[in-house]
Order: structure tokens, then C-alpha cells, then sequence
């Protein structure tokens, strides 16, 4: 009976910790998730003179692709960024994040440029206002600017097939 308390603690930490061992580690809910994209006025990367609200980005879905010339996992992703774009399989805005001008715009120039346009985000406060961890991070906008989906960590062919592209589709089918 002294053993009972003992073994019934062991059991429950096993159980806890094996149903720790079978969550995503690179899961990271997104308490924005279901509600409006942050207001911002940036300029875009190509012209500081340009100014882009988020207004301006409503009217459909679209991917807002948060990068950096600093990131190597950012560079992981950009092709398939390439692919979706050649394709028109998804508009995507970039949010270049905590970077230069300069060294952002030679990472485009010399990778190519899959965004529509680029918003120029050098303090980070939209993507602080995103509830960004780290970059690359990709979300889902539905047409009312409502965040539907967050992707952490470079986008591949298998999140995009599986969960991004089936997203977009129901969210262009929807009526306005």
C-alpha cells in the first residue's frame, strides 16, 4: 500500500512525457490566428518613398513571407518561394525583417524576387506585432486581411501541398 502513491506519481510523469515526446517541437500556436492582421504603414523595400497600409494588401489570399538576408533557412525556402510565384500558385508579400536595404535588396537580386512586393520592416515591429519567433515565417491571409494559418520555419513542397495550398483554395472559393 506504501507503494501505491509512489507508483501511481511514476505513472503519470510517464504519460506526460510521452505524450511531450509525440508534439511537433517546431509547432508554435499563433494566438492571431483566427483574428486581423496587425495595422502598419511600411515603406516597401524597392522604394522607401512607397508607402503600403495594410488596406492596401485586402481584396484576396495571399502569403505574407517574413525573411531576411541574414537567414540561412530563408534561403532554404526561396526556391520553392520562386516555384509558387512562376506558377501563380499564391500571392506572396515579403516582410524583410530586422535587415538593411542594401543587403536585402542584393539577396533578391541575386536569388530573384518571387514577392509581389516587400514591405521594409527594419525595427521589427510588425513582425514583433505578428508574434514572429524567428524567421523565416509564413502566414495566411484571407481577403479581409484575417490571419488564417502560420507556418514557422522555411516553407517546403510537403507544408504547401498539405496544408498551405488546400487553405488558399478554400479561402478563394469563399464569396466576399
Amino acid at each position: 500500500m506504501r507503494y501505491v502513491l509512489p507508483l501511481a506519481i511514476f505513472v503519470v510523469l510517464v504519460a506526460v512525457l510521452a505524450i511531450g515526446l509525440k508534439l511537433d517541437p517546431r509547432y508554435l500556436p499563433s494566438p492571431l490566428i483566427d483574428h486581423p492582421a496587425p495595422e502598419f504603414s511600411l515603406s516597401t523595400l524597392a522604394d522607401e518613398s512607397k508607402i503600403l497600409r495594410k488596406a492596401d494588401l485586402l481584396g484576396r489570399p495571399l502569403l505574407l513571407n517574413v525573411w531576411a538576408s541574414w537567414c540561412r533557412a530563408c534561403r532554404v525556402e526561396h526556391p520553392q518561394l520562386l516555384t509558387l510565384a512562376a506558377n501563380a500558385e499564391a500571392e506572396i508579400i515579403g516582410l524583410n525583417y530586422k535587415d538593411t536595404r542594401p543587403e536585402a535588396l542584393a539577396t533578391l537580386a541575386q536569388l530573384g524576387d518571387p514577392y509581389r512586393t516587400t514591405l521594409f520592416d527594419p525595427t521589427g515591429k510588425l513582425g514583433l506585432d505578428l508574434g514572429v519567433y524567428g524567421v523565416p515565417e509564413t502566414f495566411v491571409l484571407d481577403r479581409r486581411g484575417v490571419i488564417r494559418y502560420k507556418h514557422v520555419g522555411p516553407l517546403t513542397p510537403a507544408a504547401w501541398r498539405e496544408r498551405i495550398q488546400p487553405l488558399l483554395a478554400k479561402l478563394a472559393a469563399e464569396k466576399p
